[in-house]
């Protein structure tokens, strides 16, 4: 599912928690828990954006063979 920086629903990352919502409702070992699935998703994202740059640099330097 795309992100839609239009949409008005809060996004929800795995565990039920919403970007953005109240914290004082959740405990200390909760919000460790919610810490813990948030780091797991940045390295994710991290690793995606790694894939689509390697794929990028080497799409570019495919297509820059012939032009040097």
């Amino acid at each position: 599912m795309a992100f839609d920086p239009f949409a008005e629903d809060p996004v929800q990352p795995e565990g039920g928690h919403a970007i953005g919502q109240d914290l004082s409702l959740h405990s200390i070992d909760e919000i460790d828990d919610l810490i813990g699935v948030l780091e797991r998703e940045i390295e994710r994202l991290k690793e995606a954006k790694s894939g689509k740059q390697r794929s990028l640099a080497a799409a570019s330097a495919f297509f820059n063979l012939g032009s040097a």
